[in-house]
């Protein structure tokens, strides 16, 4: 592994934007170690810090940084696609759509389909065997839950050419039109009390986010703009908080009326712009930092097992607490100071076994042999299609009460666990197929 990361980091060429990797992986480990330091675990029940020490809230400006990984994702997407375009043969355009698709599946969908298969085959014997409550009932119920992420970003890909189009068009224009749908969906949302319509938020303002990524593959993010996009947009979340009707917290909250993830919101919307404008402000002295060879082994080294770790890194945060509980260690109330002070073990812990699940893993988010670029768009696109309404399925359904049938509403259709395990692995191998040219 060691001798195989130094060879990649030194053959890495001059021309490759390696912020964009840092900014990759840093995102995704932003988001682990929140997920660790918000679990709120007692031997009664699973809660939210956030929500026991509400004072904490504001850390989420800082924390959510689903918008950063988003951003960068349309950078890369813009990317791939003009690159496969330039080497396509004349006339094949519906070729070069589903070898993307299945080019930028790759690392996406095999360390998922592992993660999934691996899950659904514990919890069935779990539950086979008569378990499934207390702590273990929650962690099946809550395992899946980031694969949300999975979902949204699936659409990304599957849109990249239709928006890239549409930028290449309209320029930023094309962005201010996404934006102009998030606002014009919140303002029916709140002001007039149109039901569902919020739900058209979760393309509006994450496909906006994306979008920038186009702008910056042009090199049309430079200082002066990330300076407008990070004071105007943290000017304009800072003002929708306190003057609209959103709540200060950037993630999902028990019990709140609105919340400003799930489905985003407006507020969201400027805060990954303040978060995009403030990356992209670091973009110069991180860079510098970047050609350190042993910086750049590190990131390089992080960006090959990223996906893995994310997928995993709840399982490990369950084990940790599973088996503290087991061995009778006292878990302290949360936010007291024995809390606080047991912080720093259960995060080692938690790192460790995520390092344990990522070696046993990570071979299946190393690419696959490339194919020809041959294929057949309209199956690709129905492929990508099932995977995202099966791996969002599975992030509300969980994979708690497989035996007694246990739903969740998915655009008004209730779906299962195997119904959504079996959404996704169909359209996986319907993009598999498509990508090979063989329809």
């Amino acid at each position: 592994m060691g001798s195989s990361v130094r060879e990649l980091a030194g053959a890495t060429p001059a021309t490759r934007d390696r912020y964009v990797d840092l900014l990759r992986v840093g995102s995704l480990g932003a988001v682990v170690l929140g997920h660790w330091l918000m679990a709120a675990v007692t031997p009664d029940g699973v809660g939210n810090l956030l929500a026991v020490v509400p004072a904490l809230q504001p850390l989420t400006w800082l924390l959510q940084v689903m918008p950063v990984f988003f951003f960068v994702g349309g950078f890369s997407h813009a990317l791939s696609y003009r690159s496969l375009l330039r080497k396509r043969p004349e006339g094949s355009e519906d070729s070069v759509y589903s070898a993307f698709l299945r080019a930028r599946l790759q690392r996406l969908l095999r360390p998922t389909m592992v993660f999934v298969l691996v899950w659904g085959a514990a919890a069935l014997l779990v539950q086979l065997l008569g378990g499934g409550g207390g702590l273990t009932g929650v962690t099946l119920r809550m395992v899946t839950q980031p694969l949300w992420f999975i979902g949204i970003y699936l659409a990304m890909v599957a849109f990249t050419p239709p928006l890239l189009r549409l930028h290449e068009r309209y320029g930023c224009g094309a962005f201010a039109g996404l934006a102009g749908a998030a606002v014009a969906v919140d303002v029916l949302r709140f002001a007039a009390g149109v039901p569902y319509v919020e739900f058209l938020n979760f393309a509006f303002v994450w496909l906006a986010v994306h979008q920038l990524g186009f702008l910056r593959a042009d090199g049309r993010i430079r200082l002066r703009r990330a300076a407008l996009l990070a004071g105007g947009g943290l000017i304009a979340a800072t003002a929708l908080v306190a003057l609209g009707p959103y709540p200060l917290s950037m993630v999902g909250m028990p019990g709140e009326k609105v919340s400003n993830m799930a489905p985003p919101t407006l507020a969201l919307l400027a805060h990954g712009l303040w978060l995009v404008g403030a990356v992209e402000l670091l973009r110069a002295p991180a860079a510098r930092l970047l050609e350190r060879p042993r910086v750049w082994r590190t990131v390089v080294a992080a960006n090959g097992v990223a996906m893995t770790a994310f997928l995993w890194h709840l399982t490990a945060m369950f084990g940790v607490y599973g088996a503290l509980l087991a061995l009778d260690v006292d878990l302290p109330e949360p936010a007291s100071a024995a809390w606080w002070t047991q912080v720093p073990l259960r995060l080692a812990l938690a790192a460790a076994l995520t390092a344990a699940l990522v070696t046993a893993f990570r071979t299946f988010e190393r690419p696959a042999a490339s194919a020809p670029v041959q294929g057949h768009g309209p199956l690709a696109a129905l492929g990508a299609t099932l995977c995202l309404l099966g791996v969002l399925g599975l992030s509300m359904v969980g994979f708690g009460g497989l035996l007694d049938g246990r739903t969740a509403l998915l655009i008004a259709i209730p779906v299962s666990a195997p119904a959504a395990v079996a959404m996704t692995l169909g359209g996986w191998l319907l993009v598999e197929r498509a990508g090979r040219g063989t329809p």
